[in-house]
């Protein structure tokens, strides 16, 4: 809060000069910010929006690659950009861009929050998915070709185990609305509910799933009812069973590949 405005106010003097080693506010956003909190003119805060746009776009950028078009980080920036026009105080001295970022910046942390992912995920491994859009990006264009988990690992300075699990846990960050167009008549799945009991169909499928799961090693079966069944994440199974996150992923891919041959 702003001290009091009166003589003799020593705080208030203080807040007259530009906070030290920081951009005092230009005139041209001074004039702009005057006449939008004093006079109410709107044209004036579109006018500062514009001319800070380019600050928002910025910062937005150090969030790409995280799941979230760019164009939507931008926009929630852009709220954080008014928010900031919005709070300031001409008595501040200080730039509008210095006072803006952490507000822009804030905005955007709080998209991602309340986004969230779909279950708890490490946060070493909801960073390493962040860096592997880029890191896969880049080695194509540096290749020609797709890099493999490996040179993706090396890349990013970690174990091949890690991307893999890294590139498992990308599908949680996102989840499927409830009332997301589906179908060729574009029904709100909220219709559908109550019509059947999902409880048939998981029967059926179980029982069609039987005999090829069956026909599996005692240790596929075992990995595949603690990941499906359990739902253990790879690092998990590996340790109960014995063997690397990179053996246990090729053996669940190895047995899903098997079941679904089997079942032709």
């Amino acid at each position: 809060m702003s001290p009091a405005k009166g003589t003799g106010d020593t705080g208030h003097r203080a807040e007259s000069f530009p906070e030290a080693g920081r951009p005092a506010l230009r005139d041209e956003d001074r004039e702009l910010l005057r006449r939008y909190h004093e006079g109410g003119d709107p044209s004036a805060r579109e006018a500062l929006v514009e001319r800070h746009l380019p600050l928002v776009r910025s910062l937005a950028r150090r969030y790409a690659g995280r799941g979230e078009p760019i164009d939507d980080i931008e926009q929630v920036g852009a709220i954080g950009l008014i928010k900031a026009i919005d709070r300031f105080e001409l008595e501040r001295e200080v730039s509008l861009a210095t006072y803006a970022t952490p507000n822009v910046v804030g905005e955007i942390k709080r998209h991602f929050r309340d986004k969230g992912w779909a279950i708890r995920v490490p946060r070493a491994l909801q960073e390493l998915n962040a860096k592997m859009s880029s890191t896969i990006d880049h080695l194509t264009s540096r290749l020609g070709r797709s890099p493999s988990i490996a040179e993706i690992a090396e890349s990013l300075s970690t174990t091949p185990e890690e991307v893999l699990e890294a590139i498992e846990v990308g599908s949680a960050y996102t989840t499927l609305s409830l009332s997301a167009p589906v179908g060729e008549d574009a029904a709100d799945p909220l219709e559908a509910i109550g019509d059947e009991d999902a409880g048939f169909e998981r029967t059926e499928n179980r029982a069609a799933l039987a005999p090829a799961l069956a026909r599996l090693p005692q240790r596929e079966r075992d990995i595949l009812r603690m990941r499906f069944e359990e739902g253990l994440p790879q690092t998990q199974i590996a340790e109960r069973v014995g063997l690397s996150q990179m053996h246990v992923s090729r053996l669940i891919r190895r047995s899903l590949a098997a079941m679904r041959d089997d079942l032709g």
